[in-house]
């Protein structure tokens, strides 16, 4: 019998993913890390990236959340993650995650004339976050 984690995403504003899944795949600090049933017990920062969720074994069931950083931990068979902020695939709204992407490419160039570092790193940040979710939202 196969075995499966559940898995949780959680943020400031509450819980936004909660199922079974047969492997989570998720990029950490240190490179792209791949959980499956009775996996060590392990804690790790992660980057602005997507979470895949791979609920069986067939490729059709395979869930998309876009993560702006957080923390993952891995025991007894629960993936917590606990983000900044994430969104499923299929709840993103493309046309908003567009117009923060212009934003932000306006505001890195308006930063550049201004030498303003803050502000460029800021907005840097800003258009991984969308472009983070332009992509996910590619997984629908």
């Amino acid at each position: 019998m196969e075995q499966y984690l559940t898995v949780n995403v959680v943020t400031p504003n509450g819980l936004v993913y909660d199922h079974h899944a047969v492997i989570v795949v998720a990029k950490t600090n240190n490179g792209e890390l791949g959980i499956l049933a009775n996996h060590a017990p392990i804690i790790a920062p992660l980057d602005i990236d997507e979470i895949r969720i791979k609920r069986t074994d067939s490729d059709e069931h395979v869930d998309w959340v876009a993560i702006n950083g957080g923390v993952i931990e891995v025991r007894d068979n629960i993936v917590t993650i606990i983000a900044d902020s994430a969104e499923r695939a299929r709840d993103i709204d493309i046309t908003r995650a567009q117009r923060a992407k212009q934003r932000a490419e306006e505001t890195i160039e308006k930063a550049k004339e201004k030498s303003d570092v803050d502000e460029l790193r800021r907005a840097e940040v800003a258009l991984h976050r969308a472009l983070n979710r332009i992509n996910v939202s590619k997984h629908r």
